[in-house]
């Protein structure tokens, strides 16, 4: 559509009903949003927008869908439901017909819709922009330049053509070139195209998703981390000038998982296993592996493990990884789908979740930690980084229940588009 519709249509999902935007609408993922970041920013004044939000506006904390890892949550984002839905729960995954392990790198194992979609579909003008393209990949399911679709990554901004992302020259139209992968001006640089299509008027209904690369490397109150959320805050405030109504959430908290000693805080699940059972077949596959693993090494929270043979050993391995003082949880594969809400089908035999201190790895051959050199390692995948921030500039219907509601980042398009 040319402009904000005024017709009362809507579009339903997973059995949730949305109603099309009237006014610019914009909903932004800071990957890595922990709640800590947000208090921290707002008692020491430098978040001005978001504690304009959080005094003005509606603002909850929320939970994220398990695991706590960025492709399951951006699905459940623009899905408006957890990953038993849609299908994807992880970065990384085993294959259990093949037994070939894959990345997640496009929207082939999505089920379904998204909101983005049905919202294309619709007449609204959807703008989809990323910070990494391999997530792009995925969110563009459903969404064409012929249905006046937007969506591209900061990352691979200097290859767009308009048959495929709906804008060709992304680094001469914003004016500079596309940020290295591992930096926070990846995720300004998302914002700043976000803000440019507002400007010249070539969307409705936008979503924005960021890195965590900063949050990876620079707790609460560091000086990095300071001035990255302060560039954000920024742009969010530009939005809310424009006239946009804006919403933020994160796709999962983050967590510091080192030593005292500042060295990461390890254990490697395969090789304890091995030592326990040495015959056995177990694998560990680690969820948040992903093409960006200089800042976390791909180590985690959360970890699946597959018995590619004989699996007799389950409720025994089970039991051994609950006693283990590293872990905080662990299920079989069919527990963990029912509790996480995740799909059975794509699930291992059995899950192990590591306390909030400590990041599980497979073994220790397989995991580069001299990126980490200098850093304390943080990261995220299990329930300690479950919380999240759920903001919106404009108060909510107050006929919305904001008392006994349970929050999710994905409720967060029903949040800005219903309430």
């Amino acid at each position: 559509m040319g402009s904000i519709s005024t017709s009362p249509a809507t579009v339903e999902l997973h059995g949730r009903t949305y109603q099309l935007p009237r006014r610019p609408t914009v909903v932004v993922c800071i990957d890595g949003f922990d709640p800590e970041y947000l208090q921290a920013g707002c008692e020491d004044g430098i978040l001005p927008t978001m504690a304009s939000f959080v005094k003005a506006g509606f603002a909850q904390t929320a939970k994220c869908a398990m695991p706590s890892l960025t492709n399951p949550n951006n699905l459940s984002i623009i899905t408006g439901a957890p990953t038993q839905a849609h299908g994807i729960s992880g970065n990384y995954y085993l294959d259990r017909e093949t037994g070939e392990e894959h990345m997640v790198l496009d929207d082939t194992l999505l089920r379904g819709s998204t909101i983005l979609e049905q919202m294309a579909n619709a007449g609204v003008r959807v703008a989809a922009v990323t910070a990494k393209d391999k997530l792009r990949k995925i969110i563009n399911h459903g969404l064409s330049p012929k249905k006046g679709a937007v969506c591209f990554s900061a990352q691979n901004a200097g290859d767009c053509t308009e048959e495929e992302h709906g804008i060709k020259d992304v680094e001469k139209w914003l004016g500079r070139p596309a940020p290295p992968q591992y930096s926070g001006e990846l995720s300004l640089f998302t914002l700043d195209a976000g803000l440019k299509l507002l400007k010249e008027n070539r969307a409705d209904l936008f979503y924005l998703t960021l890195s965590d690369y900063v949050q990876h490397k620079y707790a609460p109150r560091s000086k990095e981390s300071n001035e990255f959320l302060k560039e954000i805050d920024a742009r969010l405030g530009e939005f809310v000038k424009l006239g946009a109504v804006v919403a933020v959430t994160g796709d999962h908290g983050m967590s510091d998982k080192s030593t005292e000693a500042g060295e990461p805080n390890v254990f490697f699940l395969e090789d304890a296993l091995h030592s326990r059972w040495p015959e056995s077949s177990a694998r560990v596959i680690c969820p948040i592996a992903d093409p960006f693993v200089k800042h976390h090494g791909a180590l985690g929270g959360f970890v699946r493990v597959h018995l590619l043979g004989d699996k007799s050993a389950v409720g025994e391995m089970v039991e051994y990884c609950r006693g283990l003082p590293q872990v905080e949880v662990a299920y079989t594969g069919e527990e963990a789908a029912s509790v996480f809400e995740m799909p059975l089908d794509r699930e291992g035999d059995l899950v192990v979740v590591s306390r909030k201190d400590v990041a599980i790895g497979a073994r220790a051959d397989e995991h580069d930690l001299s990126q980490l050199k200098g850093h304390r390692l943080r990261s995220h995948g299990g329930l300690s980084e479950q919380a999240i921030p759920l903001l919106k500039s404009t108060p909510a219907d107050p006929q919305y229940d904001l008392q006994a509601k349970g929050w999710r980042n994905f409720d967060i398009f029903d949040l800005i588009l219903n309430h």
